[in-house]
């Protein structure tokens, strides 16, 4: 689960980038980087996954494992291979083949995310900050704040980082801003964690 799910999430990112309605709010921030550091994605995507695993180490250790390292070495590569294929094997598509990317990058790295979480081998070095703060149960207003309200801020500044780095967000960068979180928990709760425990039964 852990491995299938980190590969089809760098698949996904390329339906992102070939859909050309913006990437997902972390490839937004990873994109205003390479503006400011252009170099190969994949090697940039690689060292900033490095700082935040950084961060993370001391922020909850728990949400390290071997899906951080897959995430590390495995996902700008699968996903600059996957842009590449989609423009080699489609090359420019109309609005409604754009529209199709789009949705099949926003529902197939969702579905990745909740297989790889529901693994609890790790997450990825972004992942695993959102999570970390719900589980220490934020309060806005006297409620907690659920894992999809804070998922939604974070994607949120990422966007906003990007955007100042020079990076233009697009429609789909906001969609997935606005509604990733939800549908990670959507997915987790109906798929990967109904799997799990019939696997274990």
């Amino acid at each position: 689960m852990a491995l299938a799910g980190m590969a089809v999430a760098g698949i996904a990112i390329g339906f992102f980038k070939r859909a050309f309605f913006g990437v997902d709010p972390f490839q937004c921030f990873c994109n205003g980087i390479n503006q400011v550091i252009p170099i190969g994605f994949g090697t940039l995507y690689m060292l900033i996954n490095a700082v935040l695993l950084a961060v993370d180490f001391f922020l909850d250790r728990h949400y390290i494992g071997i899906s951080t390292f897959i995430n590390l070495f495995l996902v700008g590569y699968a996903a600059e291979f996957s842009e590449n294929m989609l423009a080699r094997w489609f090359g420019e598509v109309g609005m409604p083949g754009r529209v199709l990317f789009l949705a099949i990058g926003i529902v197939v790295s969702c579905i990745a995310a909740a297989f790889y979480y529901t693994a609890d081998l790790g997450v990825s070095t972004y992942d695993a900050i959102p999570l970390h703060i719900a589980d220490r149960k934020p309060k806005l207003f006297g409620r907690i704040l659920p894992f999809r309200a804070i998922r939604i801020i974070s994607d949120l500044i990422c966007v906003a980082v990007g955007f100042a780095l020079g990076f233009m967000p697009g429609v789909g960068t906001v969609i997935t801003a606005l509604f990733m979180g939800p549908l990670i928990s959507f997915f987790k709760r109906t798929m990967s964690d109904p799997l799990l425990a019939r696997k274990a039964a």
